[in-house]
């Protein structure tokens, strides 16, 4: 019985890397590669938006990577005075680790829906700017919730999330020949592209059966919609939470 990855590079080596050491049987797939977002170069643009009692969002590491990189770049730092918020966890440690800023973040399930519970982002928020640093999909439950409750939104795609082509029958051949009985797949887009990788005959009879390891509710209840019903639900993205679910 072998564990299908297919968190993209470098978090889906790493993870492979962890399980291999603890004597599990895994392969990576990485579905997706990253390059630079569209209106990164305007980051210092939209950082000038806030005021003193904003908030500033972000979405991932790769979000704190690419903008860290382009601040440096232009001579430009972090704003003080301003609230951030992250994501998850890991997220939150990979902005402190590049620029010494804590950001907040939800302590359960690592989701945009439980960072929303924050009372200060509930109440007397009309007016308020906030800014989201992001990919170029994705996460449109914050930008939209934050818009209701009245805040001044601005998004920064920071990274471009590009798909990675393969060969549809060769994989499933070769997930066959490794016996894959479990897949980990983190977000939406990436499970919709393995479901439409594999060929549609094997969709059903084999794909589906298979168990799935995702990182939130919503992404299990999409999984549902395609047929699938094994499935374990982590309570964030981050790679310890997933490892601990699958040992």
């Amino acid at each position: 019985m072998s564990i299908l990855i297919t968190r993209p590079t470098p978090d889906g080596e790493d993870l492979v890397d962890r399980l291999v050491s603890i004597g599990k049987s895994a392969y990576h797939l990485p579905l997706i590669s990253f390059s630079t977002g569209k209106t990164l170069f305007s980051i210092k643009k939209y950082l000038n938006f806030l005021h003193t009692g904003d908030f500033l969002f972000i979405v991932s590491q790769h979000a704190v990577k690419y903008a860290h990189i382009q601040l440096l770049s232009s001579g430009t730092q972090w704003p003080h005075k301003i609230t951030y918020y992250s994501i998850g966890h890991k997220t939150s440690s990979k902005m402190y680790s590049l620029s010494g800023i804590l950001s907040k973040y939800p302590q359960n399930e690592e989701t945009s829906e439980n960072l929303l519970q924050f009372p200060e982002l509930i109440y007397n928020i009309s007016g308020r700017r906030a800014l989201i640093l992001k990919g170029n999909n994705g996460l449109t439950t914050l930008q939209h919730t934050l818009q209701k409750r009245g805040a001044l939104v601005l998004c920064c795609e920071c990274y471009t999330r590009k798909p990675i082509q393969y060969n549809g029958k060769e994989q499933y051949n070769r997930m066959i020949t490794l016996d894959i009985e479990i897949i980990v797949v983190t977000t939406t887009d990436m499970l919709k592209q393995l479901y439409y990788l594999i060929p549609q005959s094997h969709r059903t009879d084999w794909l589906i059966t298979r168990q799935l390891v995702v990182t939130s509710n919503r992404l299990a209840e999409y999984a549902k919609s395609l047929g699938w019903s094994d499935i374990i639900i982590t309570k964030s993205a981050n790679n310890t939470t997933i490892l601990r679910a699958l040992q």
